[in-house]
């Protein structure tokens, strides 16, 4: 299984995630949120930031079903999907994910052919892989 590369940067991202909430980077001065992470602010240029819950709502923006040839860890749960999440509160920030029957479920647990642009979707997270997960606000 491959793990998510934790930087300084994003480092909190991840440890918001792993209590079940999302969170992005914003500035501490003009409010902008932002992702990914980094130091400085690209709209005001200041380096004060803060971590702001964001309500774990977006919409299927683009997806992708990888198919083989795979890495290893992950030719096993082949056909999968990959999608890319517009939040809702910040729709400039797009985050990648899976799109699963349930938290927790494996990568394959929905059928890649009922995936739909502009469907919505909510936050949830995988406690046994330590990544972001996607559900249907409506399954």
């Amino acid at each position: 299984m491959l793990t998510p590369v934790i930087d300084p940067d994003g480092a909190p991202f991840w440890q918001y995630a792993a209590q079940g909430e999302l969170r992005v980077q914003a500035c501490a001065d003009c409010g902008e949120l932002r992702f990914p992470p980094r130091p400085c602010c690209p709209h005001c240029q200041s380096l004060a930031s803060e971590w702001r819950a964001v309500s774990g709502n977006g919409r299927i923006w683009s997806y992708v079903v990888p198919h083989p040839p795979l890495l290893p860890e992950y030719a096993e749960q082949a056909p999968y999907n990959v999608i890319v999440v517009e939040l809702a509160e910040a729709p400039r920030i797009r985050l990648v994910g899976n799109l699963v029957s349930e938290a927790g479920a494996p990568l394959n647990s929905r059928d890649p052919r009922s995936i739909r642009i502009g469907a919505r979707v909510r936050f949830v997270f995988d406690r046994s892989t330590g990544l972001p997960q996607w559900v249907l606000e409506r399954p």
